[in-house]
């Protein structure tokens, strides 16, 4: 906590998107939150908006897969009260045969060692608060495998067993982890960024679709997690539009 009480809310990825979206919603909720991503003037613009609202943010612009970058960070805090790990994406829709290595490199650094190197560096201050919290935002992707998603399948499954394997090892200590598993959310960059800008490509994955999840729809979600009472974990939320029934079965309007 800060030195008046206010709990610190560390959220990565939050230029856009379900992060800028979970940052407003943790500092409604009374969290002072640090904003983190690699576009300085987007995490800049989102906290003066917070601060102008009555609440309490700050900007740190941050590479999650830059170690030395991340330990610089995690220095400056004693104690942690959530660390939300939202700064990943994917890239290509290729099959295994053809998928670009680069990509999936990529894609592995951001989801699973970027984690990593955020969740490593700050759980010492996520313990030291007493009632720390940990989330991870994974995928349905890490839960069931689709055509041309093996490269982004594969890395949302690591961020999914880090979630796993962290609340095993440390059960009995004061700090909770939690996963949020999203299904179809349409964002104003995912799929464009998937695709590499192309617009029609992107506006394909959401065609037909009556209602996918918002940004709004996933942070609520992710509020609603962090501020259960400090003996409740919630393991594992998977949250889907209604019109989605698994990877590969949803319905369109078309």
């Amino acid at each position: 906590m800060t030195a008046t009480g206010t709990p610190i809310a560390v959220v990565t990825g939050a230029s856009s998107g379900i992060g800028a979206a979970t940052a407003r919603q943790l500092a409604a909720a009374g969290y002072r939150v640090v904003l983190t991503a690699r576009r300085k003037d987007r995490i800049e613009a989102l906290a003066a908006e917070i601060n102008e609202a009555g609440h309490q943010a700050t900007a740190y612009a941050l590479d999650v897969t830059d170690r030395a970058a991340v330990d610089a960070f995690a220095s400056a805090f004693r104690t942690i009260g959530v660390l939300v790990n939202n700064a990943g994406g994917a890239l290509g829709a290729d099959p295994v045969a053809t998928g670009d290595p680069a990509d999936w490199r990529q894609m592995y650094e951001t989801n699973v060692i970027g984690t990593l190197n955020v969740t490593q560096a700050l759980l010492p201050a996520l313990d030291a608060s007493g009632d720390g919290t940990v989330v991870v935002l994974s995928s349905t992707a890490g839960h069931a495998t689709y055509e041309g998603g093996a490269g982004y399948v594969a890395a949302k499954n690591g961020a999914r067993v880090i979630a796993e394997t962290l609340r095993l090892e440390i059960v009995g200590r004061p700090v909770r982890v939690i996963e949020i598993a999203p299904g179809m959310v349409k964002t104003e960059e995912f799929a464009t960024t998937r695709f590499r800008g192309d617009d029609e490509k992107a506006a394909k994955v959401y065609a037909g679709v009556a209602e996918p999840l918002t940004a709004d729809d996933v942070a609520e979600t992710i509020t609603w997690a962090v501020t259960r009472p400090p003996h409740v974990n919630i393991d594992l939320l998977v949250v889907r539009p209604r019109a989605q029934a698994s990877n590969t079965k949803v319905h369109r309007e078309l």
